[in-house]
């Protein structure tokens, strides 16, 4: 039975070459393509997925719809899909799979690979991400910047870079993806806490006596009238071993939440604790509950790798601000030698995925950082199998509805910091993630000595004066936060 399958499918393969390749040899196997978009899960508003076959001389490739339409590309070694014909066939198949048949030649002579699927999720995915791009060692600020990609087409640009002033960029996010509520963090000679609001932009001073420095990892709430804190005292080192080239850790850390229309920053002894360090808050949709991660303070750098962050929540007041006295551990990470950070509810709250690693609060440059899932209606929790890989999978935000998420992954090359995207189920069961999509994405790739980091999906095109950005950086004038301790 099996043999008669496989006869079958290479006849089917060979029927889908251009004449002259009809006389491929059946290869008896998939393509082994780059990136690998065998079996992958996307959405109908997606750019094409081109891609290559290493050793290959010539290239013919069919794409066919569910309903018989199909489309034709050949090239050299790698593909080049024209968009206004993909967007058809992606519409045709929502709901099924496209199905790609490739033929090559390959030292002179065809093949004819099997034919893989690529399942077109009804559901749709936000306008575009905003990502920082900077060399993958983080030591210099180097050039760096805040970029755009909108997910749709190939088009990228950049919303702020480096170059117009002196510091590093970091820290931005967005109130479930909208684009006119934006908060980016300027660390340096010119350090800020910039704010977006429906196209004002203010530069903040963060600092006051009661915290312990600059507000980092922010995280929005819901009704878009305050934003959680992380202040840290940050520092990094360099290991001499080859896996593990840098570290970055905290000495100190505590929570705060801002209160936008006060213009005020609200903590309490209870995420502000002696001899425990907090950090990564997170609202949850319904904006009653503030996640983040703790970890008692251990001596650094010599105790570092016995830092431990268990995963907390504390109740929210969002009419007042009040921020609740019990604090309740939903993962004890200390107890199985492990950490966690960046816990991200689903938009539906339903879910939260969480990065765990072996210890610290930096898990990029942890070969075994994986994404781990928690049912937040049973409380239980598992690691997201289906999109983790052998090398590190971290920094990661769920698109507006739920069904989709972004990570950063070393996947590719154990180096450099890539992004993939993944769809998860109502049920929470995750597709096979794909690569973020480029024109030859294999040279793309390999000629970009930068790495992605920390994407963020937006609904909409960000509207940021880079002029009037730059000017407000550069100025030393500040907005001032006031203070007040949580009933």
């Amino acid at each position: 039975m099996r043999q008669s399958l496989r006869l079958v499918l290479a006849a089917l393969a060979l029927a889908a070459c251009s004449p002259k390749a009809r006389d491929a040899a059946p290869a008896g196997v998939l393509p082994d393509i780059y990136p690998d978009y065998v079996g992958v899960t996307v959405p109908a508003g997606i750019a094409p997925l081109d891609f290559s076959l290493a050793g290959a001389g010539a290239l013919d490739v069919r794409i066919s719809a569910p309903d018989g339409t199909e489309l034709r590309v050949r090239g050299k070694d790698a593909t080049r899909i024209p968009a206004r014909r993909w967007r058809p066939l992606l519409d045709r198949s929502r709901g099924d799979s496209l199905r790609i048949t490739v033929c090559a030649r390959i030292d002179g002579r065809w093949k004819a690979f099997e034919p893989f699927g690529i399942f077109v999720s009804p559901d749709p995915i936000d306008y575009g991400l905003n990502f920082r791009m900077l060399e993958p060692g983080y030591e210099l600020y180097s050039k760096m910047g805040i970029y755009e990609r909108e997910l749709g087409s190939f088009r990228q640009h950049a919303l702020l870079e480096n170059t117009q002033f002196d510091g590093c960029v970091n820290c931005h996010a967005y109130n479930r993806g909208d684009p006119s509520r934006m908060s980016l963090h300027i660390r340096g000679e010119h350090g800020a806490t910039l704010l977006q609001i429906d196209g004002r932009l203010t530069a903040y001073d963060t600092h006051t006596d009661e915290s312990l420095g600059l507000c980092v990892y922010p995280y929005w709430h819901p009704s878009g009238d305050y934003i959680a804190y992380a202040t840290n005292t940050t520092r990094q080192s360099f290991h001499v071993q080859p896996d593990k080239l840098i570290e970055v850790f905290d000495h100190a850390s505590d929570l705060q939440v801002y209160d936008i229309r006060n213009n005020q920053i609200i903590t309490a002894p209870q995420i502000k604790q002696e001899g425990l360090w907090e950090t990564f808050p997170a609202f949850s949709p319904d904006g009653r509950t503030l996640y983040f991660t703790a970890a008692e303070a251990v001596a650094i750098p010599e105790g570092l790798t016995q830092s431990h962050y268990n995963l907390m929540k504390v109740s929210f007041d969002p009419q007042t601000g009040r921020i609740g006295h019990d604090v309740e551990t939903l993962i004890d990470a200390a107890a199985l030698g492990k950490s966690v950070a960046f816990p991200k509810p689903s938009f539906d709250g339903r879910f939260l995925v969480y990065t765990l690693c072996d210890y610290g609060t930096f898990p990029i440059w942890h070969h075994e950082s994986d994404l781990w899932l928690l049912d937040l209606e049973t409380g239980e929790t598992r690691p997201l199998d289906e999109v983790n890989s052998a090398d590190t999978d971290s920094y990661h935000d769920w698109s507006a509805n739920s069904r989709w998420l972004v990570f950063s992954s070393r996947r590719d090359d154990g180096l450099f910091t890539r992004l993939y995207i993944a769809h998860i189920g109502e049920d929470g069961v995750a597709g096979k993630p794909f690569m973020l999509p480029q024109r030859d994405p294999e040279r793309y790739y390999q000629d970009l000595f930068l790495s992605y980091n920390v994407p963020e999906f937006v609904t909409g095109p960000v509207r940021l004066d880079q002029v009037r950005a730059r000017k407000i950086i550069n100025s030393p004038e500040r907005v001032r936060f006031g203070f007040r301790w949580s009933e």
